[in-house]
Protein backbone atom coordinates (compact mmCIF):
# COMPACT_ATOMS: atom_id res chain seq x y z
CA UNK A 1 0.00 0.00 0.00
CA UNK A 2 1.52 3.19 -0.96
CA UNK A 3 1.89 6.12 1.57
CA UNK A 4 -0.15 8.59 -0.05
CA UNK A 5 -3.57 7.10 -1.09
CA UNK A 6 -5.37 8.64 -3.81
CA UNK A 7 -7.95 7.88 -6.78
CA UNK A 8 -4.67 7.13 -9.23
CA UNK A 9 -3.47 3.98 -6.85
CA UNK A 10 -6.79 2.54 -5.33
CA UNK A 11 -7.01 -1.17 -5.77
CA UNK A 12 -9.00 -3.98 -4.02
CA UNK A 13 -8.21 -6.15 -0.87
CA UNK A 14 -9.12 -9.08 -3.03
CA UNK A 15 -8.72 -9.11 -6.77
CA UNK A 16 -11.39 -9.52 -8.59
CA UNK A 17 -12.82 -12.51 -9.82
CA UNK A 18 -15.13 -12.36 -12.61
CA UNK A 19 -18.99 -13.66 -13.19
CA UNK A 20 -18.87 -17.06 -14.65
CA UNK A 21 -21.06 -16.29 -18.00
CA UNK A 22 -22.62 -19.36 -19.44
CA UNK A 23 -24.36 -20.50 -22.44
CA UNK A 24 -22.48 -17.16 -25.05
CA UNK A 25 -20.82 -19.97 -27.92
CA UNK A 26 -19.14 -22.61 -28.36
CA UNK A 27 -15.99 -21.22 -28.34
CA UNK A 28 -16.66 -19.86 -24.57
CA UNK A 29 -16.28 -23.33 -22.68
CA UNK A 30 -19.42 -23.12 -21.56
CA UNK A 31 -21.91 -22.79 -24.13
CA UNK A 32 -24.55 -25.02 -25.53
CA UNK A 33 -25.41 -26.82 -22.57
CA UNK A 34 -23.91 -23.97 -20.03
CA UNK A 35 -22.54 -27.08 -17.83
CA UNK A 36 -25.36 -28.59 -16.88
CA UNK A 37 -24.94 -31.50 -19.61
CA UNK A 38 -27.87 -33.23 -21.40
CA UNK A 39 -31.50 -33.53 -20.31
CA UNK A 40 -32.59 -34.55 -16.77
CA UNK A 41 -33.62 -32.47 -13.88
CA UNK A 42 -30.73 -31.19 -13.12
CA UNK A 43 -30.85 -29.57 -16.50
CA UNK A 44 -34.03 -27.55 -15.97
CA UNK A 45 -34.24 -23.88 -14.42
CA UNK A 46 -35.20 -24.21 -10.88
CA UNK A 47 -33.85 -27.86 -10.63
CA UNK A 48 -31.47 -26.72 -7.32
CA UNK A 49 -34.36 -24.93 -5.31
CA UNK A 50 -35.86 -28.74 -3.97
CA UNK A 51 -36.45 -28.95 -0.12
CA UNK A 52 -34.46 -30.69 2.29
CA UNK A 53 -35.20 -34.53 2.01
CA UNK A 54 -36.43 -34.54 -1.50
CA UNK A 55 -35.77 -37.92 -3.35
CA UNK A 56 -36.68 -36.90 -7.12
CA UNK A 57 -40.41 -37.90 -6.32
CA UNK A 58 -39.37 -41.37 -4.94
CA UNK A 59 -41.12 -42.26 -1.79
CA UNK A 60 -39.27 -40.65 1.04
CA UNK A 61 -37.77 -42.23 3.60
CA UNK A 62 -40.12 -40.43 5.96
CA UNK A 63 -42.80 -42.39 4.29
CA UNK A 64 -41.21 -45.39 4.17
CA UNK A 65 -40.37 -46.38 7.80
CA UNK A 66 -43.02 -47.33 10.51
CA UNK A 67 -44.43 -45.00 13.22
CA UNK A 68 -44.46 -45.32 16.61
CA UNK A 69 -48.32 -44.81 17.28
CA UNK A 70 -49.36 -42.06 19.41
CA UNK A 71 -46.10 -39.67 19.18
CA UNK A 72 -48.34 -36.70 20.28
CA UNK A 73 -50.98 -37.74 21.95
CA UNK A 74 -51.81 -36.38 25.42
CA UNK A 75 -50.36 -40.12 26.76
CA UNK A 76 -47.35 -40.00 25.48
CA UNK A 77 -44.20 -38.96 27.39
CA UNK A 78 -42.30 -35.62 27.18
CA UNK A 79 -42.63 -36.02 22.91
CA UNK A 80 -45.21 -33.55 21.43
CA UNK A 81 -46.75 -30.32 22.66
CA UNK A 82 -48.07 -32.47 25.71
CA UNK A 83 -44.94 -32.01 28.07
CA UNK A 84 -45.25 -34.22 31.10
CA UNK A 85 -41.47 -34.72 32.06
CA UNK A 86 -40.49 -32.58 35.37
CA UNK A 87 -37.12 -31.57 36.69
CA UNK A 88 -36.13 -33.96 39.62
CA UNK A 89 -34.78 -31.89 42.57
CA UNK A 90 -33.98 -33.86 45.92
CA UNK A 91 -34.16 -33.55 49.52
CA UNK A 92 -30.06 -33.13 49.49
CA UNK A 93 -30.43 -30.15 47.38
CA UNK A 94 -32.34 -27.93 50.09
CA UNK A 95 -29.53 -28.08 52.45
CA UNK A 96 -28.42 -24.76 50.40
CA UNK A 97 -31.75 -22.74 52.05
CA UNK A 98 -32.02 -21.06 55.53
CA UNK A 99 -34.10 -22.85 58.12
CA UNK A 100 -37.35 -21.27 57.08
CA UNK A 101 -36.76 -20.05 54.14
CA UNK A 102 -39.50 -20.51 51.08
CA UNK A 103 -38.52 -22.80 48.36
CA UNK A 104 -40.00 -22.54 44.71
CA UNK A 105 -38.97 -22.92 41.68
CA UNK A 106 -37.35 -18.91 41.19
CA UNK A 107 -35.24 -19.56 44.30
CA UNK A 108 -33.87 -22.78 42.97
CA UNK A 109 -32.72 -20.70 40.03
CA UNK A 110 -31.13 -18.23 41.65
CA UNK A 111 -29.25 -20.82 44.33
CA UNK A 112 -28.16 -22.61 40.59
CA UNK A 113 -29.98 -26.06 41.63
CA UNK A 114 -31.88 -25.75 38.45
CA UNK A 115 -31.48 -24.30 35.25
CA UNK A 116 -34.77 -22.69 34.49
CA UNK A 117 -38.37 -22.40 35.50
CA UNK A 118 -39.74 -23.30 32.18
CA UNK A 119 -40.24 -27.15 32.98
CA UNK A 120 -41.94 -28.29 36.02
CA UNK A 121 -40.11 -29.11 39.70
CA UNK A 122 -40.77 -32.55 41.31
CA UNK A 123 -39.11 -32.88 44.41
CA UNK A 124 -37.86 -36.19 45.34
CA UNK A 125 -36.67 -37.70 48.52
CA UNK A 126 -33.63 -38.81 48.11
CA UNK A 127 -31.28 -37.81 51.37
CA UNK A 128 -32.35 -35.64 54.50
CA UNK A 129 -33.79 -32.33 55.82
CA UNK A 130 -33.66 -31.32 59.15
CA UNK A 131 -34.86 -27.03 58.75
CA UNK A 132 -38.72 -26.10 58.59
CA UNK A 133 -38.90 -24.94 54.89
CA UNK A 134 -42.07 -23.56 52.97
CA UNK A 135 -41.97 -25.81 49.64
CA UNK A 136 -44.08 -24.86 46.82
CA UNK A 137 -43.41 -27.12 43.63
CA UNK A 138 -45.43 -28.49 40.71
CA UNK A 139 -44.77 -32.03 42.03
CA UNK A 140 -43.58 -34.01 45.11
CA UNK A 141 -43.03 -37.62 45.99
CA UNK A 142 -44.63 -39.07 49.33
CA UNK A 143 -41.38 -39.19 50.94
CA UNK A 144 -40.13 -35.86 50.32
CA UNK A 145 -43.57 -34.89 51.97
CA UNK A 146 -43.26 -36.94 55.04
CA UNK A 147 -39.77 -35.88 55.66
CA UNK A 148 -40.72 -32.20 55.15
CA UNK A 149 -43.42 -32.54 57.54
CA UNK A 150 -41.53 -34.24 59.98
CA UNK A 151 -38.87 -31.19 59.89
CA UNK A 152 -41.94 -29.31 60.74
CA UNK A 153 -42.13 -27.86 57.03
CA UNK A 154 -45.35 -27.72 54.94
CA UNK A 155 -45.42 -28.56 51.24
CA UNK A 156 -47.92 -26.65 48.75
CA UNK A 157 -48.27 -27.81 45.32
CA UNK A 158 -48.39 -25.53 42.58
CA UNK A 159 -50.46 -27.19 40.07
CA UNK A 160 -52.75 -29.83 41.05
CA UNK A 161 -51.89 -33.07 40.47
CA UNK A 162 -53.96 -34.79 37.53
CA UNK A 163 -56.27 -37.79 38.26
CA UNK A 164 -55.90 -40.89 35.71
CA UNK A 165 -58.66 -42.03 34.02
CA UNK A 166 -59.94 -45.41 34.83
CA UNK A 167 -59.61 -47.55 31.76
CA UNK A 168 -63.28 -48.52 30.83
CA UNK A 169 -63.59 -52.53 30.64
CA UNK A 170 -67.00 -54.17 29.46
CA UNK A 171 -67.99 -56.14 32.06
CA UNK A 172 -67.55 -60.37 31.22
CA UNK A 173 -70.80 -62.13 30.51
CA UNK A 174 -72.21 -63.81 33.04
CA UNK A 175 -71.80 -67.97 33.45
CA UNK A 176 -74.85 -69.48 32.81
CA UNK A 177 -74.92 -72.23 35.58
CA UNK A 178 -75.29 -75.55 33.94
CA UNK A 179 -78.64 -77.13 34.22
CA UNK A 180 -78.59 -80.97 36.17
CA UNK A 181 -79.84 -83.67 33.29
CA UNK A 182 -82.73 -85.67 35.10
CA UNK A 183 -81.16 -89.09 35.96
CA UNK A 184 -82.97 -92.31 34.53
CA UNK A 185 -84.05 -95.03 36.65
CA UNK A 186 -83.40 -98.60 35.65
CA UNK A 187 -87.08 -99.23 34.94
CA UNK A 188 -87.54 -96.09 33.02
CA UNK A 189 -84.61 -97.66 30.74
CA UNK A 190 -85.88 -100.66 30.18
CA UNK A 191 -89.11 -99.10 29.03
Amino acid sequence: MPDDLNLSNLKPAQPRKERKRVGRGLGSGKGRYSGRGLKGQKSRSGSHKMRAGFEGGQMPVHMRVGKLRGSTSKDAMPIGPFMTSTVPVNLRDLGKFDAGAEVTPESLVELGIIKNTKTDVKLLGMGDVSKKLTVRVHAISASAREKIEKAGGTVELLREPKVKKAAKRKPAPAAAEPEEAPTETPEESEA
